[in-house]
């Protein structure tokens, strides 16, 4: 138990298996908490874990809510709303000539998601669903021009005719995107007036989203799809987050309920764009990761989640952490600053099948999820798993999983692995089993030396942190051979995401498209005019971000803001993320300080011989956050001690590892102290997850209670 302080700040990660809540007090000290997620109402799971996290804490649930400033909360009631085709009737009002858009797409999302031999043979090929169909779509007469100038002006009888069918259909939502519209809304604001006025009078109740409040950036695919999914797909999610925050007041909470933004950073559940927080998740474990790669002092990082579900991977290169601006979620690429995340489905939740013909075994894609998850938890599974195979090996205790809130049923798992997958193999049933989990690792392996190749850093340069529920278990053969500086896991690796969430502050960020190409030759007057151009609009964003903060209660004096410019060499594809090292670039000194910056970002996310200054640099995108600060964890650092380990040590278990059972050492994970050591086979153990440490490998604790995974 801790000692009889107030938690301040609560942080829950709700990811496709297990929701994961951690309690942070004014000090930086904090407990963490574990439950089973419930997507049909996230509310549920929530209340359990945190209640969890209380119980660690050793305070009553109620007394840890009436304390509590700051609920921020990150689940999956977006996506599972687009996954599932349950959101919003939608129609789309947009230039005449584009009314196909949704059915044609991108050729690259529409293949997004396809196994490699889907992608070889395209009879296999169906397009995504559309979230509008052609039926609901109306073109209406109007055309601006790439300059914003206005080419044909807005045919208002169209706009009405096309409301009025609207209406009749009974949509829930109108959606409007007109070409150009980033440079020049006018028309859609007018559409969207015209719109407003016309639901009025019909006396409907129809929500309307103009794509250029949405999302104002070029592409107009992405940004379609942008305005759809926040019209779609973000009021199943409304509702999960107010559920929260309903069921937080009714034990004592006080104030709005935050969640984390895709592109890290907090904001409330009343954001007008909570699309941009669909994949929030995943996206604070690499804010914890950078918050730990300064404790080590390393800033090449790889961040590896391993859960029930996916195996999710992010990369900080040289302090450097990439920014995808057109993620694809359900095959649909959108306008959303995204931290990139790679993924593989390899979680400890995967089904596991052999065709009895061929003996061909598949891991996955499908996964047991929280209900009915893998057979052991004996909640109505029937497929095997790779959690059932880890029960199996002994590597799992089955008293101790969720601290003993979870039996496993280790001999019902291994009779259904017996017969679907070990008898089918005509293999021993551990040896089936450890075959299995090697399969996974090895997915997980390959997977992290590709991320690291796409770098061109050797991976010596970079640490390894792993974390996810099932992180830890599977650590060792994720890991091995690549050549990682350093490899570390954490005693709080279950709940590391929500820890992540902890350390974001409030945000709010906005950009806009623009084109602005500097020659390389560019003489001072050129830079000056362009400088003058670019401030000007960062003043109007830092306003627009600014105001939103205030009206979410942030005093002004607590508000930062940082412009930032997407840039690249002229004729290149892609663009970086610049941070600019100044607010106001009137000047070409500025200029030349910002071409500067752009040049120390671009080799370090780039090999120098990609670089192409002869060729200008061009402008993107321009941007501001604002942001306002919160209490944040603290990783305590304390002394090291003796490495003997025997104060954690809590007895030997039967563990089938490397082809034979092995007496293996077991500890409680929580008693570790700085100094201690563990040499495999060893298990360490804790409520919320375990850590597998393989013959000859060696853990070992250092003075930030960090554990180190050394292999033989």
């Amino acid at each position: 138990m801790m000692a009889a302080t107030q938690p301040i700040v609560m942080g829950i990660d709700a990811g496709g298996t297990m929701t994961d809540t951690i309690l942070v007090d004014a000090q930086g000290r904090f407990k963490i908490g574990k439950a089973a997620t419930t997507p049909s109402d996230e509310a549920e799971g929530f209340i359990v874990s945190a209640a969890d996290a209380a119980e660690a804490w050793g305070i009553p649930l109620e007394k840890a809510f009436a304390g509590i400033d700051v609920v921020l909360y990150s689940g999956t009631g977006m996506l599972n709303t687009l996954l599932s085709r349950t959101g919003r009737r939608l129609g789309l009002i947009t230039t005449r000539g584009l009314e196909d858009m949704i059915l044609m797409g991108r050729g690259l999302q529409a293949w997004a998601d396809y196994s490699y031999a889907d992608r070889l043979h395209a009879v296999t090929h169906r397009h995504p669903e559309p979230l509008v169909p052609r039926r609901r779509t109306h073109g209406v007469t109007e055309r601006i021009d790439q300059f914003g100038d206005v080419v044909i002006p807005l045919y208002e009888h169209e706009v009405v005719a096309a409301v009025r069918r609207l209406i009749a259909d009974k949509v829930e939502a109108i959606c409007i995107m007109t070409i150009f519209s980033h440079v020049n809304p006018v028309h859609e604001r007018r559409i969207a007036e015209i719109a407003r006025q016309e639901i009025e009078k019909a006396g409907a109740a129809i929500l309307v989203y103009a794509s250029h409040e949405v999302r104002p950036v070029v592409r107009e695919q992405s940004r379609l799809n942008s305005v759809l999914i926040e019209a779609y797909a973000t009021s199943r999610g409304r509702r999960q987050l107010k559920g929260i925050e309903d069921i937080a007041k009714r034990h004592g909470y006080r104030y709005r309920v935050q969640t984390l933004l895709s592109f890290g950073g907090l904001t409330s559940i009343d954001h007008p764009r909570l699309h941009e927080t669909m994949i929030s998740g995943p996206i604070g474990g690499i804010l914890g990761a950078a918050y730990v790669g300064k404790v080590i002092g390393n800033d090449s990082l790889i961040c590896s989640d391993m859960g029930g579900t996916s195996f999710d991977m992010g990369v900080i290169t040289r302090g450097q952490t990439r920014i995808e601006n057109e993620p694809i979620m359900d095959r649909f690429k959108m306008n959303v600053p995204t931290l990139h995340l790679d993924t593989i489905g390899a979680g400890a939740g995967m089904i596991l099948k052999v065709d009895p013909l061929t003996r061909k075994i598949s891991l996955g894609p499908e996964s047991a999820g929280a209900d009915p998850g893998p057979i052991c938890f004996d909640r109505g599974g029937i497929e095997p798993t790779i959690a059932d195979c880890d029960a199996i090996l002994g590597r799992l205790n089955p008293d101790y999983f969720l601290g003993g809130k979870v039996k496993l049923d280790v001999a019902k798992a291994e009779a259904a692995f017996r017969t679907k997958c070990a008898d089918v193999l005509g293999v021993p049933v551990h040896e089936a089993a450890e075959g299995m989990i090697e399969m996974l690792e090895a997915d997980a392996n390959n997977a992290l030396r590709r991320v690291i190749s796409g770098q061109g850093i050797h991976p010596s340069e970079y640490t390894l942190l792993s974390y996810g529920g099932s992180g830890p278990l599977h650590l060792a053969g994720c890991s091995r051979g690549i050549g990682f500086r350093d490899i570390i896991t954490f005693q709080f690796a279950a709940a590391f995401s929500a820890f992540g969430c902890t350390t974001a502050d409030y945000m709010r960020r906005h950009s806009i498209s623009t084109q602005i190409d500097i020659p390389a030759d560019a003489g001072s007057d050129f830079l000056a005019a362009a400088g003058s151009r670019i401030t000007e609009v960062w003043a109007e964003l830092k306003r627009a971000a600014v105001a939103e903060l205030l009206s979410d209660g942030h005093p002004r004096e607590k508000i930062r803001t940082q412009p930032f410019l997407m840039m690249r060499y002229t004729g290149q594809l892609e663009d970086v993320e610049v941070a600019s090292p100044i607010e106001d670039a009137e000047t070409a000194a500025a200029m030349h300080d910002i071409l500067a910056a752009f040049e120390e970002v671009y080799g370090k996310i780039n090999h120098r011989v990609s670089r192409y200054g002869s060729a200008g640099t061009s402008v993107m995108e321009l941007g501001l956050m604002a942001t306002a600060d919160k209490v944040k964890p603290v990783l305590a650092r304390r002394p090291l001690g003796a490495s003997d380990a025997s104060p954690a040590h809590k007895g030997r278990r039967e563990a089938y590892l490397g082809g034979r059972w092995h007496k293996a050492d077991l500890y409680e994970m929580d008693r570790l102290e700085p100094g201690h050591e563990i040499v495999g086979p060893a298990i360490v153990e804790h409520p919320a997850t375990t850590l597998v440490v393989h013959p000859g490998d060696h853990v070992f604790v250092d003075e930030w209670t960090l554990l180190h995974y050394r292999h033989a």
